[in-house]
């Protein structure tokens, strides 16, 4: 067992995020020092305005910048365990470009209408699963399917974005913005309540089928061997996942690279079995997207960079890394 599969490993790692967090509440474009950030946080009378920057937006968006990570990390393990590809993550498989297209479609056909848009990119997410797993369902590799079907979805929804976008050249402004992925848009703790229930269920689920998941890994034989139904697994998994991502998608936007690289740093250094995974997976993605976004915050302050631009820089090299590796295994 390794290091990080154990408690001791997984208390290091929450020691870590806790630092990170009160780091980002600590750091921003208005400067505190140790005295003031101290009295604003215990709301002491005199510092009201200190207090009102703390718990109306830097608070709220480090947990937002938490749960985003939890969800999109979790979502990119699970479904990497159930296709058995390394490169599947909600961004490739197009759950992402599901939610963008209904996005874009609310901004078109409703502009009115932007209240319900966390609504409409969750449902948005959620019926893509469902179409990629019909369309998988009639090819003859469920497993190899899954991945197919994402990306000729993920074209599709492309290609309706890019026409919706030519159709009304108004909304392309504030879809490039939810497109990027940012995280300055929650305002209130309030607004977290629902996407953390759905992904803190989706979590809890995926570990108490981690074991099959694991078997499902192995390939849909060895798991229809084993009394596992594969079919409605897989069901259950793209679902899990979807609902993780979809709830990421109606705070955050299309953040990207965080699905694909955190499971295999969380593979890395807590094993290949799910059920060890799924934790390390969780503060890896937390602690890293805390950081993205205090970059994000300071390295320009007064001014920032959306989230999804600092995950993108550090996720591009990572990926190429990984397609040149798996290159260079399939010729040897």
């Amino acid at each position: 067992m390794r290091f990080f599969s154990r408690p001791k490993g997984l208390l290091v790692l929450s020691a870590v995020l806790l630092l990170t967090v009160f780091a980002g509440i600590a750091a921003g474009s208005a400067k505190m020092d140790a005295a003031t950030f101290f009295a604003a946080l215990v709301q002491r009378d005199g510092f009201e305005t200190y207090s009102t920057i703390l718990y109306s937006l830097r608070i709220p968006r480090v947990l937002a910048a938490v749960l985003a990570g939890v969800g999109l990390s979790v979502s990119g393990a699970v479904l990497q365990s159930m296709t058995g590809n390394a490169l599947a993550s909600p961004n490739i498989l197009g759950i992402n470009a599901g939610a963008g297209f209904c996005m874009i479609a609310l901004l078109v056909l409703f502009p009115q209408a932007t209240a319900i848009s966390p609504a409409v990119c969750f449902a948005g997410a959620v019926l893509t699963a469902v179409l990629i797993l019909t369309l998988a369902d009639r090819l003859p590799q469920p497993k190899t399917g899954v991945i197919l079907a994402g990306i000729a979805v993920t074209a599709v929804f492309n290609a309706g974005i890019s026409l919706l976008s030519l159709l009304d050249t108004d909304v392309l402004a504030a879809y490039r913005y939810f497109s990027v992925g940012g995280l300055d848009g929650v305002k209130g703790i309030n607004e977290l309540l629902l996407p953390g229930s759905m992904i803190a269920a989706s979590i809890l689920l995926s570990m108490l089928l981690s074991t099959r998941m694991d078997a499902l890994s192995l390939g849909d034989a060895t798991a229809s061997a084993l009394g596992i139904r594969t079919r409605q697994l897989r069901t259950v998994c793209l679902l899990m996942a979807a609902a993780c991502a979809a709830a990421t998608v109606s705070f955050a936007g299309l953040l990207g690279f965080v699905g694909l690289v955190v499971p295999h740093l969380a593979r890395r250094l807590a094993g290949n079995t799910l059920r060890a995974q799924l934790p390390v997976c969780a503060l890896l993605g937390a602690i890293m997207l805390t950081l993205a976004d205090l970059v994000g915050r300071t390295v320009i302050a007064p001014s920032e960079l959306p989230v999804g631009i600092v995950t993108a820089l550090c996720g591009a090299p990572f990926y190429f890394r990984l397609l040149l590796g798996r290159a260079k295994h399939a010729y040897d």
